[in-house]
């Protein structure tokens, strides 16, 4: 018999915390506490080795629930498209110009936070709408 396995998602980027801080507000995630003995994340990274400082910032559901995001430094920048991305479930139970409706009021919320909106995929009688957008860094997202 397997077991469920807990995971977090992990993205590639050049400003960790930039794109953390996006997620956050994206999803209510929280950037959690700093490590034992430092009064925030700034002295946190202060003591840490020039090459190491702002290599990597984490952020997390509050309640524990949902997988922690882990965001870290790389050198090469993005060159083509993902090949996973998240679906954020903002039309849940929506059908129609009422789910179209919610998908471009989260659209224009988070073009607000620095998204780019890509395009809207309209219900095709398999599938409802969905609005594919990147995040401050160019990676794709979907609004489902």
């Amino acid at each position: 018999m397997s077991s469920i396995r807990q995971f977090q998602v992990t993205f590639d980027c050049a400003d960790p915390e930039r794109v953390a801080r996006f997620w956050c507000e994206v999803l209510g995630y929280v950037v959690p506490p700093p490590p034992e003995g430092f009064a925030d994340w700034d002295a946190y990274t202060r003591s840490l080795p020039p090459e190491r400082q702002g290599a990597g910032f984490v952020c997390a559901d509050p309640t524990g629930v949902s997988p922690r995001m882990y965001f870290q430094r790389v050198p090469e920048g993005k060159t083509v498209k993902n090949r996973l991305h998240l679906d954020i479930r903002v039309g849940t139970g929506l059908v129609g110009e009422e789910r179209v409706a919610a998908l471009e009021a989260e659209c224009a919320r988070l073009e607000a936070l620095g998204a780019t909106r890509l395009y809207l995929l309209r219900a095709d009688g398999f599938n409802e709408s969905c609005l594919v957008m990147q995040d401050v860094e160019g990676n794709e997202f979907c609004l489902d």
